[in-house]
């Protein structure tokens, strides 16, 4: 089997892939059809807005509850109740739809109440993943998730555009109603055996409290909780964008923006089976770089003179931006401790999905006060600067001294303080102290190689390396950054 379908072999998996794929089409489906029957039921732009906004409310209010309820229980057991709960407000809204009596506080009401489902559903199953496939698979398989949902989204909305021509919307959200047995029967097939649970957390007060302090005492994954949020709130709002860009800028109707949805689709896409395939254990650089390489990719789509080139640009958008979200989301359940993964997972949804519609109404007011073309090189700019705080704040808090030279090649070097001394001001290099270090008064690097244990010195005789001091960063983990190897002045690590 081809490694970019590798979580594939596992059988837990591919009962969770197939069930999952119906229903990611289910939910584009419906997703089209509510808004229809909304904009039939009001003929207002605001009720269809309000509606979206009620979808996302639960995922701010709910979050950090719907995490412990993820650690406390089986997650199996609740990804049964939350799939059952949204196929029974679908059933319904389409019954509603069905017998003529749908008003549009009944679909407000049901909105609501998918969302509180999908709030709790969200980190039940972004932590089952790990469950499933085990450790070495879990990137694999979060990228073969965001496939197998941009798939969805590509083919979902052209069947229901079709399907809302000849029948009623009520009989669109009724399939979408059908779909959700496809994962309550795959999870209920699934083997018990073959799945990695770890012990549900004890019951215990504060344990809301616990998570939230707990991500707090870890720069690193603030750090990726930062990107996301500026991306997820400035730059990845192309569903209005693309509006925007479309009719303002370019004079293009319905049909044209409903191209640019599929263009941005097909970028997505790719770029999940890419994440897929590369699998292992992302680093941190590649969300950074990611994040940074999204926005410009943004800012220059803003720039496009042409309908044709700034659909062009979108795939490229789309690629970089399923890199970051794909690395970041491997990258937190990767780097937690089991009983913790629902909760810093429920912590993760809340800053990604629930960032969007934050920055929703910002993005439209620049698009009036500055044009559409604002819209994509601020959010592109903020994408950017947002993410070189974060990690000049993660580098900050760590100590660490960051010198760059481009000359032989581009690389750096990165210095250290000893232990107990103080990070010296202006960004002074640190000197060795101790003993130890009288032979040699030149400043010591540090030298990143990541999978590698290098000699002290050249000489030909070598001596096991300091280990890096945890006291002070207890939240540095194995493999979790790049791991920091004493070598004399000089070594450094290529970019």
């Amino acid at each position: 089997m081809s490694a970019t379908f590798r979580s594939l072999r596992n059988r837990n998996y591919r009962l969770y892939a197939a069930g999952s794929a119906a229903s990611n089409v289910g939910t584009w489906l419906q997703r089209v059809a509510q808004d229809w029957l909304v904009l039939q039921l009001s003929g207002s732009g605001t009720a269809v807005g309000i509606t979206t906004g009620l979808q996302f409310l639960p995922f701010l209010i709910l979050a950090p509850w719907a995490g412990l309820i993820a650690d406390r229980f089986s997650k199996r057991k609740v990804l049964q109740i939350t799939q059952a709960g949204m196929g029974s407000t679908a059933v319904v809204l389409a019954v509603l739809s069905l017998t003529g009596v749908a008003e549009v506080w009944h679909v407000y009401v049901l909105s609501f109440l998918l969302g509180v489902f999908s709030a709790i559903d969200n980190p039940a199953r972004q932590s089952f993943v790990i469950e499933m496939v085990g450790k070495d698979d879990v990137t694999n398989a979060v990228g073969l998730n965001s496939a197998s949902f941009n798939a969805a989204r590509i083919v979902g909305p052209a069947i229901a555009g079709f399907m809302l021509i000849a029948f009623d919307p009520g009989v669109v959200i009724a399939i979408n109603a059908v779909t959700y047995l496809g994962p309550i029967w795959a999870l209920s097939r699934m083997r018990a055996s073959e799945l990695s649970t770890p012990e549900p957390a004890p019951r215990k007060k504060g344990m809301v409290r616990d998570g939230l302090q707990y991500v707090r005492g870890r720069p690193d994954l603030m750090l990726i909780l930062a990107v996301v949020f500026f991306v997820g709130c400035f730059g990845l709002n192309f569903q209005l964008t693309s509006l925007l860009m479309a009719t303002d800028v370019f004079g293009k109707g319905s049909a044209e923006y409903g191209i640019l949805g599929s263009i941005m689709a097909v970028g997505s896409l790719a770029g999940a089976l890419l994440a897929a395939r590369r699998g292992g254990r992302p680093r941190q650089r590649m969300i950074i770089g990611a994040a940074v390489l999204f926005g410009l990719l943004e800012m220059m789509s803003g720039l496009m003179p042409t309908y044709l080139l700034f659909a062009v640009t979108l795939p490229l958008v789309g690629i970089a931006s399923m890199t970051m979200i794909t690395a970041a989301n491997a990258t937190m359940q990767l780097s937690v401790t089991p009983e913790m993964r629902g909760r810093v997972m429920a912590l993760y949804a809340m800053v990604f999905i629930g960032s969007t519609p934050l920055g929703a109404p910002i993005v439209g007011w620049v698009a009036e006060a500055f044009g559409a073309r604002w819209t994509l090189i601020g959010g592109g700019a903020l994408s950017v600067l947002g993410t070189l705080l974060a990690a000049w704040l993660l580098k900050r808090h760590q100590g660490l001294r960051v010198r760059a030279h481009m000359l032989p090649r581009p690389h750096f070097h990165v210095f250290e303080p000893e232990d107990g001394e103080p990070t010296p001001p202006n960004g002074a290099v640190p000197t060795p102290r101790g003993p130890e270090a009288a032979p040699d008064p030149t400043p010591q690097a540090l030298s990143v190689e990541p999978d590698k244990v290098r000699p002290w010195s050249s000489t030909g005789t070598s001596r096991p390396s300091r280990p890096t001091p945890t006291a002070s960063r207890p939240w540095r983990e194995k493999g979790l950054l790049p791991r920091f190897r004493r070598a004399r002045t000089g070594r450094s690590a290529t970019l």
